[in-house]
């Protein structure tokens, strides 16, 4: 096999499980999608060119509830702000195997559990980084949250009356993502959760679960800095 044709293969494979679960993430936008009034089209061309599931179902309710298209437009660029620092941060992590070259590419194709794909591949090995690397590992989620919100959209609310499709939406990609941090978990990271956790937990359920979010972020950034210096 060519070497940039496997190096393409390699980066698909380590991003397949997110592929997977985007599918039926995607079939619940475009379904969200429809009941909001969107045409299929409309829809499709959102997660085509927006490409950010928060971003897409926030724009579902800001129309919905007839906000101005500056707000919206606002209020999505500051949903997808983290995605500014995915590109960087994946040629900090290759080190001396970084290259600029396509980055401008590759990175707008960069979603959150692609991103987290990189980062685990990253850490196994930086050998097999390259820009095709990255092309294979974004390649897949972004052609299966696409494909999925087509289905969604394309088949409306019958998809949503099998239990199986609903229960799919709501477990499989948080279960996904918590895979993916066990992966990177190692025992010096066991203070940092043990922290965030008392944290948010007790902010979710006495206050808010956004409030309990943020604050388990600041605090269990904070104290992992402490760690970190005092290592």
């Amino acid at each position: 096999m060519p070497a940039p044709l496997a190096s393409f293969r390699s980066g698909a494979r380590a991003s397949t499980p997110i592929a997977i679960g985007y599918v039926p993430v995607g079939i619940a936008f475009g379904i969200a999608a429809i009941k909001a009034g969107f045409s299929a089209l409309e829809a499709i061309m959102l997660s085509a060119v927006v490409y950010a599931g928060a971003s897409q179902f926030l724009v579902l309710a800001l129309v919905g509830a007839g906000a101005p298209i500056l707000v919206t437009a606002l209020s999505i660029i500051a949903t997808n702000l983290r995605h500014v620092f995915y590109g960087p941060a994946i040629l900090e992590a290759a080190q001396e195997r970084a290259t600029r070259r396509h980055a401008w590419a590759w990175s707008f194709f960069l979603s959150d559990g692609a991103f987290g794909s990189a980062i685990i591949a990253l850490n196994r090995s930086k050998d097999h980084f390259s820009p095709r690397f990255m092309f294979g590992i974004s390649a897949g989620p972004y052609l299966s949250w696409v494909i999925g919100t087509a289905i969604g959209a394309l088949l409306g609310t019958s998809l949503a009356q099998w239990p199986a499709v609903d229960a799919a939406m709501g477990f499989l990609m948080p279960a996904l993502f918590l895979a993916m941090v066990l992966s990177l978990l190692t025992r010096a990271h066991i203070p940092v959760v043990i922290v965030t956790a008392c944290v948010s937990l007790p902010l979710i359920l006495l206050v808010s679960p956004t409030v309990g979010i943020l604050g388990g972020m600041v605090v269990g950034a904070l104290s992992g800095l402490f760690l970190s210096r005092r290592s």
